[in-house]
């Protein structure tokens, strides 16, 4: 009977591995076929409506003048652009920093949050504070570590003359990429991320991701669903699930590129993707009845909505379908058991990193013409290796945290080296 069910339950996570591997591949071809032929869906209109760009920034003291130089340098008209500083509790001199453009310009403000003021408690409630001084009818959102094109306000905002779009999001690469070998993996797997998996969603009229940041939002929108949500980790996949669930979609362009000084070390990266994982976990739990029920989805939008919500699992099921198939490998397993059993390894090669898979990561480096990046592409399983304990702590986490019945996140923020100022050539 034991046998029976593990043999069950190993066939089961090898049918959602299969699930994830055939969505990789359609979201690949689709890539590939758009290169080939480019999208003709773009909104090539103008749109010079007034925008609010909101940079919370806690102890960002060797980034935040990098940004900041780069908002007085944007294309956009500058009375129609509104630039808000959240100075998140910080103890360097990161408003000191802040307060320095704010004065020299109009357009830029600072605002100053202590503890005593409920700062220190995470980008999210840095955002919802933020919110309140926003007078544009688009807020865009940056982190302070990230350096955008001059033109990407243009670039993003006249998708909203679509009036079904309810937010937009523009390409993120990594800066510092030759730093370290953490750098270079993070910038392969963003190249497979954002080129393939996020480029061929919106193509496929799928469930485009809203980052949180390089992209905006209908201000009329933001506030309608109430502000960001201070409840969960990843702030930006549960309003990417409550702008489809109120009918509204997201629209992905690949030419609005911002760079990010991605994290320089494993420490770091274990830090970060243990809060994305927990957080994208939280969203699951959260909305996938919602999507289930929802009447503004396609059935194929709630397919990959449903997949989408539940990529940070994926390290976690392909983990126990090793130590399943193992178990029944070694002792009282069928004949056509070890024959499926062949099949396991190629989930290695599914689910490498966070959401970029090897197939896309390795078309997106061609597709962009980084044939030379391709060669660190196996060193990614290393990256998959790591993320198994990493998800599977944030899922322990979150199921103990339940039966608690007690919220108990703690945002841990990245932190930034500056180092990313050498890459830039002014």
């Amino acid at each position: 009977m034991m046998t029976e069910l593990l043999e069950a339950l190993f066939l089961l996570l090898m049918a959602i591995i299969a699930t994830y591997i055939i969505r990789h591949y359609i979201f690949t071809l689709t890539a590939i076929k758009n290169a080939k032929n480019p999208n003709l869906r773009r909104n090539d209109g103008s749109s010079h409506i007034k925008v609010s760009i909101l940079i919370p920034a806690r102890n960002e003291e060797k980034v935040i003048e990098r940004i900041l130089q780069r908002m007085t340098q944007l294309t956009y008209p500058k009375n129609e652009m509104q630039v808000i500083v959240i100075n998140d509790a910080s103890t360097d001199r990161t408003g000191e920093i802040a307060d320095k453009f704010a004065k020299n310009y109009d357009y830029i403000r600072v605002l100053h949050r202590n503890v005593e003021d409920g700062g220190g408690k995470g980008k999210t409630s840095a955002l919802n504070t933020g919110l309140k001084l926003v007078d544009g009818e688009i807020v865009f959102c940056f982190d302070a570590d990230y350096y955008p094109q001059r033109d990407i306000i243009e670039n993003l905002s006249k998708e909203f003359n679509d009036p079904k779009v309810g937010a937009v999001q523009g390409r993120v690469i990594v800066l510092n990429e030759p730093y370290s070998i953490v750098t270079r993996l993070i910038a392969l797997e963003r190249t497979g991320g954002y080129r393939v998996d996020q480029e061929a969603r919106d193509i496929l009229g799928l469930v485009t991701q809203y980052g949180g940041t390089v992209g905006g939002i209908r201000r009329s929108l933001l506030e309608q669903l109430g502000g960001w949500d201070e409840s969960v980790l990843a702030e930006d996949t549960e309003l990417t699930m409550r702008v489809y669930l109120a009918g509204y979609k997201i629209r992905y362009v690949n030419e609005a590129e911002c760079y990010e000084e991605a994290v320089e070390n494993w420490k770091a990266y274990r830090k970060q993707r243990y809060r994305w994982a927990k957080g994208h976990m939280q969203c699951a739990f959260k909305h996938w009845l919602n999507v289930i029920k929802s009447d503004k989805l396609s059935v194929k939008q709630k397919i990959d909505t449903l997949l989408l919500l539940n990529v940070y699992f994926m390290p976690v099921l392909v983990l126990l379908s090793w130590i399943t198939g193992i178990v029944l490998f070694l002792f009282s397993s069928t004949q056509w058991m070890s024959t499926v059993w062949t099949l396991a390894p190629f989930s290695v090669y599914s689910f490498i990193g966070n959401f970029a898979p090897f197939y896309e990561v390795g078309v997106g480096a061609q597709l962009d013409g980084r044939t030379r990046a391709q060669w660190l592409i196996s060193l990614l399983v290393f990256a998959f290796l790591y993320n198994i304990p990493i998800c599977t702590k944030a899922l322990v986490d979150l199921l103990f945290s339940k039966i608690k019945r007690k919220n108990d996140n703690h945002w841990t923020k990245t932190d930034h080296s500056g180092n990313g100022n050498t890459y830039i050539t002014i």
